[in-house]
């Protein structure tokens, strides 16, 4: 829709204060794009491939799609249809990011990609950001999100429902502490505390879920001798998880896992 290859059924969106409809042309000439599902001409050999792509751009720098061949490990003299979905998704890297645009959209460009490439992948994500440029990421791989992205989105039921940086949501998260008390812990010996989401107690150990302050936590805690404490922060997975079930909870409706992106 941001490409105008589709239309919006109402509303508007601009980039870089271009109207999507209006100024598609030139937007396009400053976006590099990936879709989800990549196809290509199977019969071209990936260096005709990225030679047509260039000529449609206007030309791109020669060395530069070279350089990035060799650093994505993309053999170019073989034809599209004889690809692994690895290598097919190496040249769809390589023509979003071979005009150094300012705008990278990116839908889960690590399709197929072994874990080394996906390291030149991330390095080149740093690259673009460092040179002032900006990626819109979208994965339901969360790790990789948490890895690469200043900022988060989640989309639920088509709806941009939260967009924070990784280290805000984290903060807001629910976090986990571990105690394991030196005698058995009493029922109930939480009840009080402020924040509370869950408590755990069997025998001398107790699992407790929390938001917020942690200071009327330790306080009830250290009512009890401790003899040892494990803290565990919430992963972008367990926000992302909470933000569903919040939503479940709400209306009963049942999670269309499809609905997820994550923005840099």
């Amino acid at each position: 829709m941001l490409l105008d290859q589709i239309r919006a059924s109402d509303g508007s969106a601009s980039i870089f204060g271009r109207d999507i409809r209006e100024d598609s042309l030139e937007i396009r000439r400053m976006v590099g794009y990936i879709p989800g599902d990549l196809a290509l001409y199977p019969k071209l050999t990936g260096k005709q491939t990225l030679d047509y792509f260039a000529r449609l751009r206007g030309g791109v720098e020669k060395s530069y799609v070279d350089e990035l061949a060799e650093r994505l490990k993309a053999d170019l003299s073989r034809k599209v249809g004889e690809y692994s979905t690895g290598n097919r998704q190496k040249i769809g890297l390589i023509q979003a990011f071979m005009h150094r645009p300012p705008l990278l959209i990116l839908d889960e460009p690590n399709a197929g990609l072994d874990p080394l490439i996906q390291q030149e992948f991330h390095s080149l994500l740093s690259e673009a950001r460092d040179a002032g440029g900006t990626v819109f990421l979208s994965s339901h791989t969360l790790s990789e999100v948490e890895r690469v992205a200043d900022r988060v989105g989640i989309i639920r039921h088509g709806r941009l429902i939260e967009v924070s940086r990784v280290d805000e949501l984290k903060r807001k998260a629910i976090r986990r502490l571990d105690f394991e008390f030196v005698e058995p812990a009493p029922e109930g010996m939480f009840d009080n505390v402020p924040g509370i989401r869950s408590v755990e107690i069997d025998g001398v150990h107790a699992r407790v879920s929390f938001d917020g302050g942690i200071n009327d936590l330790l306080k009830a805690a250290m009512t009890r001798e401790v003899a040892n404490l494990h803290s565990r922060e919430a992963d972008l997975e367990e926000i992302f998880l909470a933000f569903y079930r919040d939503d479940e909870s709400a209306d009963g409706a049942a999670v269309d896992e499809g609905d997820a992106a994550h923005v840099r």
